[in-house]
């Protein structure tokens, strides 16, 4: 997956280890940014662009944990494997159960470090794939009529066209309308099509 259109984000104070870690990334084809801070980086961060970040844990300002949870909090999600020189079990663990792809001690291999990358390029992949899925689900359900989505709910529960006409006070002829519409807009042919697309919008 090595490859431009990816960036690695690397957020470390010690420019040797930068100039260094940029080499071996650039000759492995990825795109390459460097900072020496993490207040740096978050001022130029763009979580639009595809690729990870590599933080280092023991910086000046804000730690690389401390880092970790400013992106995770942002809305600017990235997904994050640290190098560091001052690791241990605990800042380990709190790091991974944070959502680390991985927590690489200095000075790491370069194929652990690029096999470290690749799976944090895979999940960002991932997210953004989900996250055009989800951001097509919703504009299609922008579409619908607040009786529509009324019927969706309903629809979505496993209720027969007569027993949402019950709950709803209308006709089974009216509700038969109202779901055609619905599977229209929404773009399925099936009720388990539609429950899928709600279900993948509900994802955490």
């Amino acid at each position: 997956m090595s490859d431009p259109a990816y960036t690695v984000f690397i957020v470390d104070d010690d420019i040797d280890v930068l100039r260094a870690l940029e080499r071996v990334l650039k000759a492995a084809g990825y795109g390459v940014r460097t900072y020496t801070s993490p207040v740096e980086f978050l001022a130029e961060h763009d979580a639009g662009i595809p690729g990870c970040a590599v933080l280092d844990v023991s910086m000046p300002g804000l730690d690389g944990l401390e880092l970790q949870a400013a992106l995770a909090t942002s809305f600017a999600t990235r997904a994050v494997v640290f190098l560091t020189g001052a690791g241990d079990i605990p800042t380990s663990v709190r790091a991974m159960r944070a959502g680390a792809i991985d927590f690489l001690t200095k000075p790491a291999s370069s194929s652990d470090l690029i096999a470290a990358i690749e799976r944090a390029i895979a999940r960002d992949a991932d997210a953004r794939r989900i996250s055009v899925e989800v951001a097509v689900i919703e504009a299609r359900l922008s579409k619908l009529t607040p009786r529509e989505r009324e019927v969706l709910a309903l629809v979505a529960a496993g209720r027969l066209n007569k027993q949402i006409a019950g709950e709803l006070g209308t006709s089974e002829k009216t509700i038969k309308v109202h779901r055609g519409r619905v599977m229209e807009k929404m773009g399925v042919r099936t009720v388990a099509d539609l429950v899928r697309l709600l279900h993948a919008v509900e994802r955490p």
